[in-house]
């Protein structure tokens, strides 16, 4: 439980469970909402973009924290839900559905898909859980390929059109950033109350034991299940958003590489809280943006490197950071910010 500031008390329960429990905490949040939204406005298409795929990608990795970091079942395969949610969406589309169906049926897709993928959970866990849902990852794109071309275009991938939402045409870097932002400011607290109700304090006591779990009534199957369920659909609502904003869905574009980036930025952030999945996302993605950059930079004075040798740069800077991450923060930078608030809050008396 984190330290509140002197004199802050409360006089009913629901006061206490609050998400937000003071006045500048409120106007705290109302500030940052406008501040993003005002993004729109203040920033390039360039930015624009680059913010609107933190988005989506900040949505993916929420439902990384609900399997990962709420209920400890590592899952490798994250990158192929994603997938799924894309191409049902882009199918959808194409015939016609808004994107009030598709949205919620890519969504739905996913989590019914990765059910197959969360049976082992029941029976095994850790590195041979790990193994069941790279299987996800490589069967994926197999069976897309090898589908009807008419439900997800087969190899040569399908195009999507823009989403019409009340009469407006999404198809400016500006509305389709706002829209993501919309998604994502639910997901999140959708992700943070899941993590405060019923189903998420079985999710967590699975996670720090499982046999205790099932001992006082928590029925594993069930709950590792939901889990896998939970932590696909969050993927599926990603993919759906990815496909409307890319205009464009192949296989290539889903890969295991990209389930591997999306623990690491929960990794970096910290996997207990939705605050430290947005954390990494927005600290990896900073990152990688600042190296491509560099790099664009440094090739256009040294003739001979290439464009893969920016890429490889990226992938060592990024896994640095993450092994550092590890080593001497493995809890993530939420953690670290939990430690300076409490510090701030209790200055100039020692911590103790």
């Amino acid at each position: 439980m984190s330290m509140l500031p002197s004199g802050v008390f409360f006089q009913s329960y629901a006061a206490e469970q609050g998400l937000l429990r003071t006045w500048p905490q409120r106007l705290g949040l109302a500030a940052s909402l406008l501040l993003l939204a005002s993004m729109g406005w203040l920033m390039n298409d360039y930015w624009l973009g680059i913010l609107t795929l933190g988005g989506i990608t900040l949505v993916a990795v929420l439902g990384l924290h609900i399997t990962i970091g709420m209920a400890g079942l590592l899952n490798l395969g994250q990158s192929a839900f994603v997938g799924i949610g894309a191409f049902v969406a882009a199918s959808m589309a194409s015939n016609g559905w808004s994107i009030w169906v598709t949205l919620p049926c890519s969504g739905l897709a996913a989590g019914v898909v990765s059910i197959l993928f969360g049976l082992p959970a029941v029976r095994i866990k850790g590195f041979y859980l790990a193994l069941t849902t790279i299987a996800a990852q490589i069967i994926f794109p197999i069976v897309m390929i090898r589908l009807p071309d008419g439900w997800f275009g087969g190899s040569a991938g399908m195009s999507v059109e823009p989403p019409v939402i009340l009469g407006w045409v999404i198809n400016t870097p500006r509305s389709y950033f706002l829209l993501v932002l919309s998604v994502a400011a639910v997901a999140f607290l959708a992700a943070t109350n899941l993590g405060r109700s019923r189903t998420g304090r079985a999710f967590r006591a699975i996670h720090d034991n499982d046999i205790a779990s099932s001992v006082v009534g928590v029925n594993l199957a069930k709950v590792k299940i939901q889990a896998f369920f939970a932590g696909a659909l969050f993927a599926g609502f990603s993919g759906a958003l990815y496909a409307y904003f890319v205009r464009y869905v192949s296989t290539d574009q889903f890969t295991l590489w990209l389930s591997v980036w999306y623990v690491g930025m929960l990794i970096v952030g910290g996997m207990h809280s939705p605050f430290g999945a947005m954390l990494g996302v927005a600290v990896i993605t900073l990152l990688q943006e600042g190296v491509h950059l560099l790099g664009t930079k440094v090739l256009s004075s040294f003739t001979g490197m290439s464009g893969g040798t920016v890429f490889s740069l990226t992938n060592v800077v990024l896994g640095g950071v993450i092994i550092l991450m590890l080593l001497f923060e493995p809890l993530g930078l939420a953690h670290r910010w939990s430690i300076l608030k409490s510090s701030y809050r209790i200055w100039p008396y020692p911590r103790g």
